[in-house]
């Protein structure tokens, strides 16, 4: 259907197409008549909150004909407090999806240019493609690379120029599961000119179980140009109050809370996050839980002849050696949602996140019965 609109539109929104989120349950049941799903698509985390922090929703609801706390000034002195910074080096956002969308407002414009690497998170195209910037996209690292398809930073770097003003590097990266260490990505940033906002997008970062991974918060001091993301969405269990969080430069953080919009986080976001960075029980059972599952939905993967990229996060990417979409199908009409990529320039394989041991058996069973036929 034609939009009579398009015309009035903005020239980076007329081309811009939705982002794909992971299939809901509902919908399946909706469409499929199917009970019993299980959900692999989202990345979310399968033990879901942390009991401290649906204890302290509870608690709040009495107050939700209040607006919450415009500036989230307990939560970002508590963030500020763990990561040992100041609070004004601190921005609270609807989820890190916020802040990227907020970091590209902010930075870019018709005639700039940002700079992320093929098969990287969906996000950052849409959010430059939204300000009319021009896209830099580095091909990622080739078949046969311990980190294929993962971030290439020699070709990121090649790709910096004189109108460079963001850079998005995701560690891990989703959908490929790929990581960075230490060594090489701090002196990506170290090689950057001052002009360029590097965006190191740490989502999956309470996941991550393997050697020399850094953590990129540490270098704020060293590098003013460095803006480090996380979200409460994955590890911390809070997918659905969405929140996140930036750590930057205060400058960086004074600009990004200017055009952050009033009462972006919600209250009952803000107190489940206070508690659910006390639930340290909570993280330890979910990143213990997913570094075994992880393990052993490889194995299950590999055993029905699957290649799975190396994964640092809590999903992995699954070469079906074919057009994915036929199996994506195949494997809701069992009850079993996970994830295409074909919008990532992946369209032979399927993304799939890591459940709990249950869940992952269902997995195992579908994928070897559709497989089989």
């Amino acid at each position: 259907m034609s939009n009579p609109f398009l015309d009035l539109a903005v020239p980076g929104i007329r081309g811009l197409e939705p982002y794909q989120p992971g299939k809901p349950v509902a919908e399946l049941e909706r469409e499929y008549g199917i009970t019993n799903i299980v959900k692999l698509a989202s990345n979310e985390n399968p033990l879901g909150p942390p009991p401290a922090a649906l204890e302290a929703i509870s608690a709040a609801v009495g107050d939700l004909s209040r607006y919450p706390d415009a500036n989230g000034f307990e939560l970002a002195r508590k963030l500020a407090a763990r990561h040992g910074v100041p609070s004004e080096c601190i921005t609270l956002g609807n989820g890190s999806n916020d802040l990227l969308v907020l970091l590209a407002e902010c930075f870019l414009s018709p005639g700039l240019e940002a700079v992320y690497s093929r098969h990287a998170f969906a996000v950052y195209p849409l959010a430059v493609q939204a300000t009319g910037a021009t896209h830099r996209v580095a091909e990622p690292l080739p078949t046969g690379d311990a980190q294929a398809l993962g971030h290439d930073l020699d070709a990121m770097a090649a790709l910096v120029g004189p109108q460079t003003r963001l850079v998005f590097v995701a560690n891990p990266n989703n959908p490929t599961g790929t990581w960075l260490e230490a060594d090489a990505l701090e002196a990506f940033i170290a090689g950057l000119p001052a002009h360029v906002i590097v965006v190191v997008d740490e989502a999956y970062f309470d996941y991550v179980q393997v050697p020399a991974y850094p953590d990129a918060t540490q270098w704020l001091a060293r590098f003013p140009n460095l803006v480090v993301t996380r979200t409460f969405s994955k590890a911390f269990g809070l997918a659905g109050l969405r929140l996140g969080y930036a750590l930057s430069a205060p400058g960086v953080a004074d600009l990004l809370n200017r055009i952050r919009q009033p009462f972006n986080t919600n209250s009952l976001a803000q107190v489940a996050a206070l508690a659910a960075l006390d639930d340290e029980a909570h993280l330890a059972r979910s990143v213990a839980m997913n570094a075994s599952e992880l393990a052993r939905v490889t194995e299950s993967c590999e055993r029905l002849g699957l290649a799975v990229t190396p994964s640092a996060g809590n999903f992995v990417l699954v070469d079906t050696g074919a057009e994915a979409r036929p199996i994506f199908e195949a494997l809701l009409r069992e009850g079993v949602i996970v994830r295409p990529v074909a919008n990532y320039g992946l369209p032979g394989h399927l993304r799939i996140s890591i459940g709990t041991p249950a869940e992952n058996d269902r997995l195992a069973t579908a994928l070897q019965k559709v497989l089989a036929s």
